[in-house]
């Protein structure tokens, strides 16, 4: 057999090993440098609003991706338990991502609407009094504690720097955005809509007076999983 004189040859088929491995890189490498993106762009799929960006980095201050992970794998027991698996348009406008690898808690990818703001509420105030077997601390702070949004402009704008397609419009009305979000009668919640299809405008934590961090929260897991119409694109179909 022929490919015996390369398997005998160590140095021969080195060479060999290192030119097959190369032209398989370049093949797979190459196209990076001219595709603008490899992740297949979803329909409904938008930037967060400045109330849920200040909302995830919450989140994300809080630790909550330690316990919580937001990435539903493509196996039916997944599916069936937290609802379509993740498409990776879903965490494009992430920075940093959030699928995390633990679930001391479930998964939250699809948690929008699935309870209700009163029951965020209390969940956050204290997780037993719904959940008596959860270990999750209580954050009865973000209630009383006052959303600071005076830079919030200045967030869009550091994402933007990362490739997310935040307009001059949308910064520039970033902070009154905020205040629309929370508030339905605002003269700004059509414009707040324009700009974020499927935002959820209402007062999040119950309290009119104040706009909390728990209403920045609230709004951010009331929206994730929203966006997407699964109707559309049915994944399921390709369950392991």
């Amino acid at each position: 057999m022929k490919h015996a004189i390369i398997e005998k040859n160590p140095l021969l088929l080195t060479v060999l090993t290192l030119i097959v491995v190369s032209i398989g890189g370049i093949v797979e490498i190459s196209p990076l440098f001219y595709l603008e993106s490899t992740i297949e762009k979803v329909e409904g799929m938008r930037p967060y609003s400045p109330l849920e960006l200040a909302g995830r980095k919450i989140y994300i201050r809080e630790g909550c991706y330690t316990c919580h992970s937001q990435m539903i794998r493509p196996l039916r027991d997944e599916v069936e338990r937290y609802g379509p698996y993740s498409l990776a348009a879903e965490s494009m406008y992430d920075h940093p991502f959030q699928w995390g690898s633990k679930r001391t808690g479930p998964d939250l990818a699809r948690v929008g609407g699935r309870y209700s703001d009163d029951w965020h509420v209390a969940h956050m105030n204290n997780p037993r009094a719904l959940v008596p077997e959860s270990i999750m601390p209580g954050y009865p702070f973000l209630a009383e504690t006052a959303l600071n949004f005076t830079h919030m402009d200045d967030d869009l704008r550091a994402n933007r720097a990362v490739g997310v397609p935040y307009s001059d419009e949308m910064i520039e009305a970033a902070l009154q955005d905020v205040r629309a979000q929370t508030d339905p009668d605002s003269d700004g919640a059509e414009a707040l809509l324009a700009r974020y299809p499927k935002a959820q405008v209402r007062d999040f934590d119950g309290d009119p007076n104040i706009v909390s961090e728990l209403d920045a929260m609230i709004a951010y897991l009331q929206m994730l999983g929203t966006l997407v119409d699964f109707e559309l694109y049915k994944p399921e179909e390709n369950l392991r």
